[in-house]
């Protein structure tokens, strides 16, 4: 298979986190499928430096696959994507730089094409101004995008998201938010009872789990009708305390692999390393290590770091006990010798081993979830025989036995990810 190309080798604007959206193509793209709206927001992050400089805009395919998460062999999918884009209608209605109602409409995208492994696209000019205009954007992060796997919730979240700092959307007519989900014109969603269970709370549940915000529809009825929709907005608190950045440096931090050996969970581990600090944190996993055979290490570290677990004062050796050490010390000081020029060995052959097996998990790190799902499955398929696999199925890429299989996988995906780790 092609090799993706990782986040961490992406040049210009590719390199934010956030793509500059406009007001008028947000409340457009409601028809957009979740690919095709992530597509255009890439593309748009791309794009954007040179909107109204540049009549064209180039990409390499494969990072535009990486980035809206699937696979970069699948050109069938990024090209029915793009002309999708092309065959979509941008209606923006809005005051122009003079105060007066302008009305307007394009295509999404003008021209696209592929060629060379390359993707080239351009806007109209109308819509490059539009899609420009610093006073009308929203900042959609792209981490927080690849999160979505729902269509409507990307949309709602794009929808509400600008209005953060105000607290709410405002009302919106019941009619206008069809559109902005993209459902109008069925007559199935007609109904506010279908509209309800089928867009609306699926998408509220996701936006509030998936992203840093929570939003919490309000509703105003004429009669028995509803007429209109509202969301309350507030940062999400939880996630804003992970800083969703994927957590790229954190993870690579010593503690955070520790954290990691120990059976912590990502989410976690980044949680105890942003609320403790990383000294702190390996205070407490030096203490926990010292303690020997506890049966939940996870939940008594959860309660070392949380109650400040400290060593007990050593109490003096005694005359007797010195003298005995003295003697045992010159019996044993040839075999201690031996010993500990294997553990020596062994220590550097676990430190290889864990250096390779956070290599592992801070690739695995930067893959979205579509595909980590496609990852699991192809490595899975590819393992010799059924112990390897029960072992991947159960421990996922923590399964040490399938180590050297791990290391030839991701290898092969990113050629050069160990140069600077041992193997284990």
């Amino acid at each position: 298979m092609d090799t993706p190309i990782p986040h961490d080798t992406l040049t210009g604007p590719l390199r934010r986190q956030s793509v500059k959206k406009n007001v008028a193509a947000i409340h457009v793209s409601g028809k957009l499928t979740l690919l095709q709206r992530k597509l255009s927001n890439v593309l748009l992050l791309n794009a954007y430096d040179t909107l109204v400089t540049k009549t064209k805009h180039q990409i390499d395919a494969r990072t535009l696959c990486m980035m809206v998460g699937y696979n970069s062999n699948d050109m069938d999918t990024l090209k029915q994507s793009l002309r999708s884009l092309a065959e979509t209608t941008a209606e923006w209605d809005m005051l122009d730089a003079n105060g007066r109602q302008e009305w307007g409409v394009s295509a999404l995208l003008s021209y696209a094409k592929l060629s060379g492994g390359v993707c080239e696209y351009a806007y109209s000019p109308a819509l490059a101004e539009k899609l420009h205009d610093p006073k009308v954007f929203a900042l959609i992060n792209l981490n927080i995008q690849r999160r979505f796997t729902s269509g409507h919730a990307l949309a709602l979240y794009e929808n509400c998201y600008r209005f953060v700092r105000t607290g709410s959307t405002g009302w919106w007519p019941i009619d206008l938010f069809r559109r902005l989900m993209g459902v109008e014109g069925s007559a199935y969603y007609e109904s506010f009872k279908h509209l309800n269970a089928k867009v609306i709370k699926p998408a509220v549940a996701e936006v509030n789990k998936m992203s840093n915000i929570m939003v919490t529809p309000e509703l105003r009825k004429m009669g028995r009708q509803v007429s209109e929709i509202r969301f309350a907005i507030r940062e999400n608190p939880q996630l804003a305390l992970l800083d969703i950045d994927d957590g790229a440096g954190v993870r690579q931090s010593p503690v955070y692999a520790a954290l990691m050996d120990l059976g912590v969970s990502d989410r976690l581990a980044r949680q105890w390393i942003s609320e403790h600090g990383a000294d702190y944190v390996a205070e407490k996993i030096t203490y926990l290590k010292g303690r020997g055979g506890v049966d939940s290490p996870v939940r008594y570290l959860h309660a070392a770091l949380r109650d400040d677990y400290k060593p007990a004062e050593a109490a003096p050796p005694s005359p007797e006990a010195v003298a005995a050490a003295t003697r045992r010390a010159s019996v044993e000081e040839g075999a201690r010798a031996q010993a500990e020029a294997r553990e020596a060995e062994v220590t550097r052959e676990r430190k290889a081993r864990a250096a390779v097996m956070a290599r592992i998990q801070a690739l695995v790190d930067t893959r979205s979830p579509t595909q980590r799902d496609a990852d699991r499955r192809l490595f899975l398929a590819s393992l010799p025989d059924d112990v390897f696999r029960s072992e991947f199925t159960r421990l996922g890429w923590r399964a040490a036995v399938c180590l050297p299989q791990m290391v030839q996988f991701w290898e092969d995906l990113v050629p050069g990810a160990f140069d600077d780790v041992q193997d284990g």
